[in-house]
């Protein structure tokens, strides 16, 4: 993955130099805008870049709990919104991720990090969930979006 990643900079790195500023930069915000749909979606469909699903959340006992049980709620629903998840670009680069004290509830489950669940708790060893990554199709979104680009211009 890291060598396409790679091979499709070096190959774009010449066509992108050719553009003006203004014109790169309305690239790299739609390039960007195009990828957080694309995470966004993939988080929806609860699936790491490889293809995999997450791992289920661990089963809970509330039997001690009143009122409705919530069972099948999807993990990183909110987190997965425009609010959060966030885009930033300019002509030289584009970032997609998160901020402040979402992001760490985001690298906590990207790289199964032990974290406490609320302050007091004990610390809690989570499971690899990676929230943001690049798949194959990610990669020819990004070299269709530059070739039409190129070619509308």
């Amino acid at each position: 993955m890291t060598n396409r990643l790679e091979a499709l900079e070096d190959w774009a790195a010449g066509l992108l130099g050719q553009l003006e500023p203004a014109s790169r930069n309305r690239l790299a915000r739609s390039l960007g805008q195009t990828l957080r749909r694309s995470q966004q979606q993939r988080v929806n469909a609860q699936r790491n870049p490889d293809g995999s699903k997450y791992t289920p959340r661990k089963q809970r006992n509330l039997r001690g709990k009143q009122g409705r049980v919530k069972r099948k709620v999807q993990m990183f629903k909110k987190l997965r919104t425009a609010s959060f998840l966030k885009v930033q670009s300019d002509g030289t680069a584009i970032s997609v991720g998160f901020t402040g004290r979402i992001a760490r509830i985001a690298r906590v489950h990207q790289y199964g990090m032990k974290d406490r669940a609320e302050r007091g708790a004990p610390d809690i060893k989570y499971d690899q969930r990676e929230v943001l990554g690049f798949t194959e199709a990610d990669l020819d979104l990004i070299r269709d979006g530059l070739l039409l680009h190129l070619t509308n211009k």
